[in-house]
């Protein structure tokens, strides 16, 4: 028990004047006895009031990063990648093509938005899980619905936060993506987290078949009105699109549906003679997760339709229409995610600011004759837009859709529409 004697001198004084000196005769002393809690106690608390480490993340070079979980439990193994945006963890949460990977945010406070239903670009969460640096502990907008955590929850994706993701980034540049094991159960040990991310690959996988739809379906939602910047666009002759779901974002679709286009969406493994026999004004490849090469069936089909239609293919549709085409394919070192990614149109000469994710690239050295590269990115000199006029076929690496720029892309779907025009007339 601790205590304490304290002397308090009782003093009448006025506050316009300077008090006489007291008369130690009437001098009053009292004394206060305290007590005060021991360290003791403190341990005996039943539960802390912050949270504490619980979960890890385990890299397949062997370091071992600390962390606290938010979002499901569990474990889980993936791919680790950076993305640069930032703003939009929304429609990255939500883009199939992060299938089988853990996205880490470079931007260092993520959630403080919420999340809202008006955002998503698919139907559910793909992503094996979500790794920021500081979890916002309020939301501030005028349509978030529920918390990041919440949302995470409900879908079983797995989250981290508090966690050095600058010093991870760093590492990912400089070794390449590496693939990881998130987990929060405390009867795994470090070992054997390192063996899972040791014996999984995701090189030569198909990710598609897992994120695209199942049967074919009308697509009719247009960009909403409150966020439609082509208020003085005039309605044109509508022209009909069969869409490749290999992992499709919404907005992809709504930004064809707002340019007059009637869209019919079909699985990844919908049959070429299927397409044709819709008689389509042009077919679009979408974009998706993972390794093109893993999916001969998807290369196939596009070889099929190549030459009879109009073709748009964006990102992983880009990839199988290089690989289709006779060219290969290769895995980037770190591949790009972000939203502020430097595109210049070779054709125009204008540099549009582009939203990318994806780990893998077309070698236009490895293109026939006749097959122009019309865009590269201008962080690394990668290919990052094709066209081959011959067959009426175009393609971009990056989402034209997702306006980061906000508009410098959009036009990509007009040169679209323009291509699909062109071959009716001279049909």
């Amino acid at each position: 028990m601790a205590t304490a004697a304290i002397n308090l001198f009782l003093v009448k004084s006025s506050p316009f004047s300077v008090p006489k000196p007291q008369n130690p005769s009437k001098l009053r002393v009292f004394t206060l006895r305290c007590s005060s809690a021991t360290a003791n106690a403190v341990s005996d608390l039943s539960e802390r009031p912050w949270k504490t480490s619980d979960a890890r993340l385990v890299l397949e070079d062997g370091s071992i990063w600390r962390a606290k979980s938010f979002g499901a439990s569990g474990t889980q193994v993936g791919e680790v990648v950076f993305n640069t945006s930032l703003t939009g963890y929304q429609e990255i949460i939500t883009d199939p093509s992060y299938a089988g990977q853990f996205v880490l945010m470079t931007n260092p406070q993520i959630g403080n938005t919420g999340v809202n239903f008006d955002d998503e670009e698919s139907r559910q969460c793909f992503l094996g899980g979500l790794v920021i640096r500081s979890l916002s502990i309020s939301t501030s907008n005028y349509r978030c619905a529920e918390t990041l955590g919440d949302y995470l929850a409900k879908r079983n994706i797995m989250g981290i936060y508090d966690v050095d993701t600058r010093a991870i980034t760093r590492r990912l540049r400089q070794d390449g993506s590496l693939i990881g094991v998130l987990s929060t159960e405390e009867t795994k040990t470090d070992e054997e987290l390192l063996e899972m991310s040791r014996s999984w690959d995701i090189v030569g996988v198909d990710l598609i078949s897992g994120v695209s739809c199942k049967t074919p379906h009308e697509w009719v939602d247009k960009t909403n009105s409150e966020w439609e910047f082509m208020s003085k666009r005039k309605d044109g002759e509508a022209f009909r699109v069969v869409a490749y779901d290999f992992g499709i974002k919404s907005n992809i679709l709504r930004r064809l549906a707002s340019y007059g286009c009637k869209i019919t969406v079909v699985p990844s493994t919908w049959p070429a003679s299927e397409t044709l026999k819709m008689k389509p004004d042009g077919v679009l490849f979408s974009n998706g997760p993972g390794d093109p090469s893993a999916v001969p069936y998807a290369v196939e089909t596009v070889k099929q339709i190549l030459g009879k239609v109009p073709v748009f293919g964006i990102c992983m549709g880009h990839q199988l229409l290089g690989l289709a085409l006779g060219g290969t394919t290769f895995k980037m070192k770190f591949g790009h995610h972000g939203g502020n990614h430097p595109v210049r149109n070779l054709r125009t000469g204008d540099v549009e600011i582009s939203a990318q994710n994806h780990n893998y690239a077309v070698d236009p050295k490895s293109l026939p004759d006749g097959v122009e590269v019309t865009h590269v990115n201008l962080n690394d000199g990668s290919c990052a837009g094709l066209a081959y006029p011959a067959r009426n076929i175009m393609s971009i690496q990056y989402h034209p859709e997702a306006s980061p720029g906000p508009h410098d892309s959009d036009y990509a779907f007009r040169e679209f529409i323009e291509l699909m025009k062109r071959v009716k007339v001279n049909a």
